[in-house]
Formats: C-alpha cells, structure tokens, sequence
C-alpha cells in the first residue's frame, strides 16, 4: 500500500501529504476538514494564532488565525519568522561520520594535479559581441572534424564583458578565467572582440599560467576571417586533447555541487535528505560537496553554523549569511522574501520550510570551510559557497569553483543544465515519468523502498557519470551559463 502522509519529525504539529488528499478522510489520527494537494500540510492539532507551526522539528512560521485540526496550513494562515539581523552563537555539535568503502572512478589526469570527468573542447568569448562568432566557429569545426576522440565541443555564450563597471565587471572576468582553468576541459579557444571593457590582454595577464597547447587566445577584430582563424585554433588543441586517457582514481577525487530548484513539498523529505546521505558518503570517503545558494540557508543557518569545525569558520558563515542578507538590503530587498510561485504552488509555505528543506543536502557532517566569490573550493570535506539561488547562477558558480558535477534536486522540473554534468533528481515519481527526457534519478522512490537502497543506487550513478555516462542535460545539449551581476551597467 502506498503511502499517503508523513509526519517528518516527532516534535511536528503538521504532517505533509504524499498524494493528494480528500476532505473527510482520516490520516495520522485526523480527520481532514479539507482537501490537502500533494506537497501540502494538514495541522495535527488545533494552533492558535501566534503559535509556532513546526516541521522538520524547528519552527518554520508562526500562526496568523486559529488553524483546525486537519486543516490546510499555509500561506493563507501561516507568516514567516524571520527578520533583518539576528545574533549567532557557536553552539559546536558532534558530527562523527560511518566509514564507508570508497569507489573507484575513470578521470582525467591534468598537469596541474586536479582530475576532469570530461576531456571536452571549450569556446568561451570574453564579450557577448562575440557570440555569434563563436557559435560559426563550433559549427565550422563540427562540420569539418567532427568530435572523434574527446567528449564534445561547446560555447558558452553570455552578454556581458562590455559596459560593466567595478566589482561587476571583475566578477565576469573572473568566472571566465574560472571557466579556462576548469578540469572538465581538455583545452579552450577564449574568443574576444578587441574593443570591449574585457580586454584580452587583462583577461591573460590576471588568468595566470596556462598550458598553451590547450588554452588558445584569439582577437576577433585583429583577424582577416576570424571564423577560419578560429577553425584551425580549435583544430591545433583538439589534436592534443584527443591524446587524453581515463585513468583509474579513487572517488575522493571528485567534487560535487549540490542544488535544489523548483522545490515541492517532497523536496525536505525524499531528494534533499538523498543527496545529504550522498554528501556524507563522498565526506567520508574522502571528497568533496559544496552546498551554495545562501538566501536558501536563511532560516536554518544556525543548524549549519553549529556545524562549522571551529570558530573560525562559524565566523565565515556567519559573514557569509550577514553579507548575503546586506546585498538584499543595499537593492531594497526584503530579506525573507524568497519561495517562488512554484514552490508555493508545490507544497513550500515559507523561507524557512524551504531553507529547512533545502539545507538537508548538505547531510550530516562539519562544514570545513566557506568560499567566497574569488575562492576555489580547495578543502576536503563539506564547502559552503556564496551565491544566489537561482539555477543558472547557482550551477555557474558551484562549477567555477571547481565542482565536477552538479546533483540538481527538483519537485516541478527543468530541462536546465551547466557546463559541468548537471543531474536531475527528482523528488517524485509523477516528475520523474512524465518527464523522464529531463531527469536522471527517481529520489521519489524512497517511499517505495528506503534510503539506504536508493543511496547505492545514486553512488552507481554518480559513478558512471563520472566515467563518462551523460547525463540528460548533456543528451539534450542544455549546457548553459549564467554570471551573476550585482552592479551598474553603463
């Protein structure tokens, strides 16, 4: 028999439908006074107004009017908690994790030491003047040579790199550079105009050392065809990347990004607390998992600072919340104003019932440390990294900081992807069939079996991505970038 409701924590005074629900029906001892929708609420008890609606076993709203045993809880009868500012405090708590059996993974070796899960030919202009240029230039070189021996080769065009001013304008240029030094990519044409803001010759002088076998540099403008200039460029690396082999390498090798987007209300109780046991598994395996999109912390950002290793990192996340938070405050944001239209739709009442949700993905473990926007992700173990929750901006920048994988859990879906393997999770198995074009794991299934049984089944996953299986994303060719801007553009 399916199951239809679950009370996800025993301190809670709601439980949350599984399938859609009638009026008169009785469930967790409570006869519903109205239909629940799928993903939505139902008190288990009679809440005053004022008092504290609880899920996940933590305050997710406060009651605005007198709430029925059995009645719908949600936007219409619930208010947010939070506020501007609040006050931290370091309250450390043990987060000991199992040993586990590491995997073994096929990789690309790089000279610089790091690992590539894809050994792929890259076109990245430094100005969207150029985006044209650069989708002539991929198609030409498609045309001609094919993509026999490395996996593939992509533009990623934007429009950004001209008119931008300040701190804005140094975030394209550095999440460009990024994008160049990425593992993934076996070798890169960086394609310019010559007039732009984005100077080629800046970009060069702050990108560092590269190989230049691999990483090609071409000014539009100082080329007579620029298109079979380009062509023989991409031509010169591919001859070298096509030399690349997998080779065999422990699992601790991998980094991975870990995303949430058009969440419902199965989100906080199958596909996020799925890729949480994923995370502690890659943790004590020895890996890498970085949890971003900040605004999605508000709400549950003690439970994560309590977590920090030492108090020098639980200073970092308290800066990284507090910074986050003056950024909405600078544009005349409210704070807390974040679940989407879809969310509300899926189940998700509030900041919190989402941030609670949403920071399950992180698991169990202590937060090593915390990146901010010039940082790569440089320590083992659990990444917490600054950025927006939106899905474009948020895979760009978990990939730029050095994520060879993103696990992207969704309730409503999307065909989205960035440019590093972007795996769909769902969290039901109504998504997961009717759009079966976009996902990639069924996270619904937990409620049909159990956690442990579906965790190996995403570990395998995650390895034969890493091994070369692509995901939907790249079967549909749905790799994109977004550059998340915060400044003035002239």
């Amino acid at each position: 028999m399916t199951k239809k409701t679950i009370i996800i924590n025993g301190l809670d005074n709601v439980a949350v439908a599984l399938v859609d629900l009638k009026k008169g029906e009785t469930h967790e001892g409570v006869t519903l006074c109205e239909d629940i929708t799928k993903g939505h609420k139902f008190a288990l008890k009679d809440i005053k107004p004022g008092e504290q609606i609880i899920k996940y076993g933590n305050p997710i709203a406060r009651a605005t009017a007198e709430i029925k045993k059995g009645a719908h809880v949600h936007t219409h009868n619930v208010k947010t908690n939070l506020s501007e500012n609040l006050e931290y405090t370091y309250d450390k708590i043990p987060t000991p994790l199992k040993k586990v059996e590491a995997r073994t993974v096929n990789v690309y070796h790089r000279a610089n030491g790091e690992v590539g899960i894809r050994n792929e030919l890259w076109i990245i202009p430094t100005v969207g003047c150029v985006n044209g240029q650069a989708k002539l230039i991929l198609d030409t070189f498609k045309q001609r040579y094919g993509t026999e021996g490395f996996d593939g080769v992509f533009t990623y065009t934007h429009p950004y790199g001209c008119s931008q001013l300040g701190d804005d304008h140094e975030r394209t240029k550095l999440i460009l550079q990024k994008m160049v030094r990425h593992p993934n990519a076996g070798g890169v044409l960086v394609l310019g105009l010559g007039c732009e803001n984005n100077q080629m010759s800046a970009f060069r002088e702050t990108l560092g050392k590269v190989d230049e076998s691999r990483v090609k540099f071409m000014v539009c403008q100082e080329e007579d065809d620029e298109i079979e200039s380009g062509v023989a460029l991409l031509k010169q690396i591919a001859d070298v990347i096509k030399k690349d082999k997998r080779e065999a390498k422990d699992i601790s090798c991998l980094k991975v990004g870990l995303k949430c987007g058009g969440s419902d209300g199965l989100s906080g109780i199958t596909a996020n607390p799925l890729v949480g046991r994923f995370s502690d598994y890659i943790v004590a395996a020895g890996g890498t998992t970085v949890l971003s999109e900040v605004p999605e912390m508000f709400g549950a950002e003690q439970l994560l600072m309590n977590r920090a290793k030492d108090e020098a990192t639980f200073e970092k996340v308290v800066k990284l919340i507090n910074e986050f938070k003056n950024y909405f405050r600078r544009n005349g944001q409210t704070v807390y104003e974040n679940p989407s239209p879809g969310n509300k739709a899926g189940g998700i009442t509030t900041l919190e019932d989402k941030s609670l949700g949403c920071t399950q993905k992180s698991g169990a473990g202590p937060v090593e440390d915390v990146v901010f926007d010039d940082g790569y992700v440089t320590a083992k173990g659990l990444n917490l990294l600054n950025g927006p929750g939106n899905d474009m901006c948020a895979v760009t920048n978990l990939a730029a900081a050095g994520c060879h994988l993103v696990l992207f859990t969704t309730g409503r879906g999307t065909p989205f992807g960035g440019f590093v393997p972007t795996v769909k999770i769902a969290t039901n198995n109504d998504l997961a069939a009717k759009k079966a074009n976009w996902i990639d794991f069924n996270a619904g299934a937990v409620l049909d079996t159990d956690f442990d049984t579906q965790l190996e089944k995403l570990i395998d996953l995650v390895v034969e991505i890493a091994n070369g299986k692509q995901t939907k994303n790249e079967i549909n060719q749905t790799k994109e970038i977004a550059i998340f801007k915060t400044g003035v553009t002239l």
